[in-house]
């Protein structure tokens, strides 16, 4: 949440950051503002809105400097304005800082700092601490860096912040504790970002830093020390990441785009890890504990929204081939409780950004108490991989576009290959078996390619589906995650109320809302709960409810009993969570866009929620 970029070279600051702002704009979209030094002189540009409005406001005027930085906002404190977009000052007006994250204390800061006169011009909490750093920094007499480290010993939360002096215009500082930050080394150079979508045109060298770091940075020195002021060796990673990546590459979205990439990120995702001739799954990451598995009590996997249902698929897979008890936790939830975990427990934790809040909780509270924590995780040099023992990387590339689709079925994908090589490591499946499912695994990315033709015919049915108010997506088995994954899509996107059930449960409650007027997207796939799907579908026609079908290519059965079909290649029970959610996101994606929705930066939503 939120975007950052920093700048400090030889070149022209202001369109690094706008351009490293635009990249962002995904991290959050509601506001957007860049500072600028030149000439010893501090001049702030912000402006409520996309980045768009940012550069339009600020057309004509002098833009000048080699030193800059820039942010783009996701609110938590205080409404979308542009007296509380960021940049923010000091009381002075000297220093300026950029900040994602939230201070716990600020209320507390903020009423001492009244009480010594400090006037504040925004209701947002960042502006509290660089009021605190500005009025230690000239109290104390100390240099600007003594004066940050200083002040966040006082502070309560997360942070990434970049902060600079109009009389100092030779250096930036930046520090961070739970937020994501990454420092790009260039000849005479550096550049700081949120993540390295704004770095990688200039330089594939980076720094990230960890938490509870703060950052000297100038044109020709980089220092870092600790918050206890023990110097660091900076450690510099050579980015995988390439340009065209986070271009559109001719899709007229980049939701759009990332769905039809499904083909080649499911397959990046297995590479390297299946030997079907062989019946073997390889998962270098977490080798080191394959005897660990053996003798496991239970496996927890906690993550949120999205990668939650990721989760719920992999408690399917990994109980059924495995035999391993599974739990699948809401990780906002799971670390407020006091959940009884032993030494014989693993974690699984699972996010795209590998930053996200609650889950990196999760995995703290889950260490200290002595279980064994592995990450799936699709951005390499991330926190979460950091801070578990071992995980396996998704490879998705990067996604741009806040609805998550193709990370999605890249972790649902390493959840498949964990639940086989765990029942490898257990001996809970014989080689023949492992044989014929990694056979079929293998071809799983031609079948989602198949699925991806439907691509006319959802665009059809989305023109029946747009005006709805009201959406259920119903499913049994691995179908449920399924459904309640396509329920999410569709209001994330479309702004549609949508709920996934379990098949099963719409007679408990849900069944009183069908109507005419009531669209149920039913997965009536060939499975082993085929039959009892059949039954819940003549349910709702029987009260006249639309039902639109995700079925096996051939299916007769269903097709004769409801109004609108999408047929998926058929495939294994263990692979449908991969095929059913194509024409789903598809679905999602063409309703939004018929309704008139922004379907990669919808409403509210950020991409990486790095805030509680």
């Amino acid at each position: 949440m939120c975007g950052i970029v920093g700048y400090i070279g030889h070149r022209d600051a202001w369109p690094i950051v706008l351009k490293g702002l635009k990249r962002l704009e995904y991290r959050g979209y509601d506001s957007a503002g860049i500072s600028l030094i030149s000439e010893n002189r501090l001049s702030i540009y912000k402006k409520v809105g996309k980045v768009q409005e940012l550069e339009n406001f600020s057309e004509g005027r002098n833009l000048s400097g080699t030193i800059g930085m820039g942010h783009t906002r996701w609110a938590t404190h205080g409404i979308p304005s542009d007296r509380n977009s960021h940049p923010h000052t000091s009381n002075d007006g000297r220093l300026t800082i950029i900040h994602n994250g939230i201070i716990e204390n600020y209320a507390i800061l903020k009423e001492e700092l009244v009480s010594r006169g400090h006037v504040f011009n925004s209701d947002t909490d960042t502006e509290v601490l660089i009021h605190l750093i500005g009025e230690i920094y000239k109290k104390e007499n100390v240099d600007l860096l003594e004066a940050v480290r200083l002040s966040l010993h006082q502070v309560s939360g997360a942070y990434a912040i970049v902060i600079m002096d109009e009389d100092q215009p030779e250096q930036l500082i930046a520090a961070r504790k739970g937020s994501p930050l990454v420092i790009g080394v260039g000849a005479g150079e550096y550049f700081i970002a949120s993540d390295a979508t704004p770095i990688i045109e200039y330089t594939k060298n980076v720094i990230y830093l960890n938490d509870n770091e703060i950052a000297l940075v100038k044109r020709e020195e980089l220092v870092i020390k600790r918050l206890d002021n023990v110097v660091q060796t900076p450690y510099i990673q050579e980015l995988e990441l390439k340009l065209e990546m986070l271009e559109k590459g001719g899709y007229e979205h980049f939701m759009l785009k990332e769905i039809f990439e499904q083909t080649r990120s499911i397959r990046d995702c297995l590479r390297g890890r299946i030997y079907p001739n062989e019946g073997r799954v390889q998962l270098g990451g977490i080798k080191e504990y394959a005897d660990k598995l053996k003798n496991i009590d239970r496996i927890i996997i906690v993550a949120c929204g999205t990668s939650w249902h990721a989760g719920l698929v992999g408690e399917y897979l990994i109980e059924e081939y495995a035999r391993i008890p599974v739990e699948v936790e809401y990780a906002s939830e799971f670390r407020y409780r006091n959940p009884i975990i032993t030494e014989k427990d693993v974690v699984i934790a699972i996010s795209q950004s590998g930053e996200t809040a609650d889950t990196m909780a999760a995995i703290q509270m889950a260490k200290e108490r002595g279980a064994t924590i592995f990450g799936v995780c699709n951005v390499v040099g991330a926190s979460i991989p950091r801070l578990t023992h071992a995980g396996v990387y998704t490879h998705a590339g990067p996604e741009i576009g806040v609805a998550s689709t193709k990370a999605f079925t890249a972790q649902v994908t390493v959840l498949t290959l964990m639940a086989f090589y765990m029942a490898q490591q257990k001996g809970t499946l014989t080689q023949a078996k492992l044989v014929e499912l990694l056979t079929e695994l293998d071809h799983i990315p031609e079948k989602i390619e198949k699925a991806l033709e439907s691509n006319a015919l959802i665009l059809d049915i989305a023109h029946k589906f747009k005006d709805s108010r009201n959406c259920l997506f119903l499913g049994r088995g691995s179908g449920f995650p399924v459904a309640l994954e396509g329920a999410l899509k569709l209001k994330e996107i479309s702004y549609i109320h949508a709920e996934g059930y379990p098949a099963a449960e719409m007679k408990h409650g849900p069944i009183a809302l069908i109507d005419e007027e009531m669209p149920v997207v039913v997965i009536a796939t060939r499975n082993s709960s085929y039959e009892k799907v059949i039954s819940n579908i003549q349910e709702v026609k029987a009260r006249k409810g639309v039902v639109l079908a995700i079925v096996t290519e051939g299916d007769t059965e269903v097709r004769g009993m409801v109004d609108y079909c999408i047929e998926i290649p058929d495939a294994s029970e263990a692979f449908l969570p991969l095929l059913a959610t194509i024409p789903l996101q598809l679905l999602a994606y063409h309703i939004a866009l018929l309704r008139g929705c922004n379907v990669d930066q919808p409403r509210n939503l950020a991409k990486s929620v790095t805030v509680e």
